[in-house]
C-alpha cells in the first residue's frame, strides 16, 4: 500500500516537472540505445556468422600449403602437388571420413557464356572431385554433382552457382544439359547449386567443374596447390581425424622427425571462432560506452533530485506533520529517481531492439530479442537509480519538520 502510495507520488512529481525528467529519461534511453542496440546487432551477426557456418560444413577441415619458410628450410615451403593430394586421399582411412581435393585455377577471372547471354569476367571457377560438394556443405537446387565416372573420365561437366545460372537462364529454362562455355570451352551444365546468399564466407558466383577436367583443358590448374578438405560425421571426430590426417600428410611429405610440417590444417570453425572472439570485444566497448553514458546521466538525475528536494521541502515537512517518519521520506524520492531511470530504460531498450534487428534484417537473421541484456538494462536502470537517487533522498529525509514548514 505505502509503496503505491509512493509510486503514485513519484509519477505525480514526474509529471510535476515534465521538461526536466523528459531530459534526463532522453539521456537515460540515449545510453540504453547505444548498448541494447549494440548488443543485440552483434547477437544477430553472431547468428548470421554460425548460420552460414553451418552450411559451410561444420564438422570439416582443410590440408593447405603453407607459404612460409620453415625453420630448417631456406626456402619457401612446396605447394601440394596433385600426386600427393591424390595420395592422401587413397591412404587416409578415418572411419566415417570423406576426403575431397580441390583447386582455384581461375580466380574472378572467367567469363560463362550460354548463347548471346554471358557473365562478368569475375565466376570463380573450382576443380573439384566428386565429394566436394557434400564435404563442403553445398547442396544441390537442381541436377546433381560429379560422379567417380565423370572424374576418371575428365568429361566436360559443370556445375552453376546460383547466381551464375539466373544470369544464364531464364525462370521458364531448365539449365540441366544446356551448353556453356567457360573462357571459350565447352562444358554441359549437369547441376545448379542451392544459393548461400552473400557473406563474407559464401558466394554464389562461381562454377565447378571436374578437377581432372580443369587439369587437361587449363595448363595452369597443374601448377596450383591443391586443398584437401575432410569431412567427418560428428564434431567430436574432428581432433582426433586431425591427428590421423596430420600423421599421414608428414608421410605423404615425406617430412623427417622432428621437422616442422610444411603445410597448414584449418578447421572450419577457425575463422568463425576468430570473429565471434573478436565480436566479444566490440561487446565490451558498447557496454562501457553504455555505462559512461548511465554514469553521465547519474549524475544529471542526482542534481535534478537535489532541486527538487528543494522545491518541494515544504511539502516534506507537511508530510513529515501528518506522520510521515524518515524511511517514508526516503523511500519516497529512491523511488521517484528509480522510475525516472526505468523509464528512460524501456524507452532505450526498444530503440536499441529496434536498431539492431534492422542489421538482422539486413544479414537475413531471424529477429533478436536480447533477454539478457534486456534484464541486464534494467538492473542497471535500477542500480543507477539508487546511485543517482540516494543522497538527495537522505538530504529529504534529515530535514528538520519545523524548518522544512518555515521554508519559503
Amino acid at each position: 500500500m505505502q509503496f503505491r502510495e509512493n509510486l503514485a507520488l513519484a509519477l505525480r512529481a514526474i509529471r510535476a516537472n515534465k521538461l526536466r525528467s523528459a531530459i534526463t529519461i532522453a539521456i537515460i534511453a540515449l545510453g540504453l540505445t547505444a548498448l541494447v542496440g549494440i548488443l543485440t546487432a552483434i547477437d544477430a551477426l553472431e547468428s548470421s556468422i554460425n548460420s552460414n557456418f553451418t552450411m559451410l560444413g561444420a564438422n570439416s577441415f582443410s590440408i593447405k600449403h603453407f607459404n612460409e619458410i620453415s625453420n630448417e628450410r631456406e626456402k619457401p615451403n612446396p605447394p601440394i602437388s596433385y600426386k600427393e593430394a591424390t595420395g592422401f586421399k587413397d591412404r587416409f582411412g578415418y572411419p566415417g571420413a570423406y576426403v575431397s581435393i580441390s583447386s582455384v585455377f581461375i580466380q574472378g577471372t572467367a567469363t560463362v557464356k550460354q548463347g548471346i547471354k554471358k557473365t562478368n569476367p569475375n565466376v570463380d571457377v573450382l576443380g573439384v572431385d566428386e565429394n566436394f560438394i557434400q564435404v563442403v556443405g553445398y547442396s544441390v537446387k537442381e541436377g546433381r554433382g560429379f560422379s567417380g565416372a565423370e572424374l576418371n573420365s575428365a568429361a566436360r561437366v559443370v556445375v552453376l552457382g546460383s547466381d551464375v545460372a539466373e544470369k544464364l537462364f531464364s525462370e521458364r529454362d531448365n539449365p540441366i544439359d544446356k551448353g556453356v562455355s567457360i573462357n571459350n570451352q565447352y562444358f554441359r551444365v549437369i547441376g545448379v547449386l542451392e544459393s548461400k546468399g552473400s557473406s563474407f564466407m559464401q558466394s554464389d558466383t562461381r562454377v565447378m567443374i571436374p578437377l581432372t577436367a580443369a587439369r587437361s583443358i587449363f595448363p595452369k590448374a597443374g601448377d596450383d596447390s591443391y586443398v584437401i578438405t575432410i569431412g567427418v560425421q560428428n564434431a567430436i571426430d574432428i581432433d582426433p581425424a586431425v591427428g590421423d590426417a596430420t600423421g599421414l600428410m608428414r608421410q605423404v611429405r615425406r617430412l623427417r622427425l622432428g621437422e616442422d610440417n610444411d603445410f597448414s590444417i584449418t578447421k572450419s570453425d577457425g575463422v568463425v571462432n576468430i570473429m565471434l572472439d573478436n565480436l566479444k570485444y566490440v561487446a565490451l566497448g558498447a557496454f562501457f560506452i553504455g555505462i559512461i553514458t548511465l554514469f553521465g546521466a547519474a549524475i544529471g538525475l542526482m542534481n535534478i533530485m537535489l532541486v527538487q528536494v528543494n522545491e518541494r521541502t515544504r511539502e516534506i515537512g507537511v508530510s513529515m506533520a501528518i506522520g510521515a517518519n524518515r524511511k517514508t521520506i526516503r523511500s519516497q524520492f529512491l523511488i521517484e529517481s528509480i522510475v525516472i531511470c526505468v523509464l528512460g530504460g524501456i524507452f532505450g531498450i526498444i530503440i536499441g531492439i529496434g536498431i539492431g534487428n534492422l542489421l538482422a534484417l539486413v544479414l537475413n537473421a531471424k529477429f533478436i530479442l536480447p533477454w539478457l541484456w534486456i534484464f541486464l538494462g534494467i538492473t542497471i536502470c535500477i542500480i543507477t537509480g539508487l546511485a543517482a537517487g540516494y543522497m538527495p533522498a537522505r538530504r529529504a529525509s534529515k530535514l528538520d519538520p519545523i524548518e522544512a514548514l518555515r521554508y519559503e
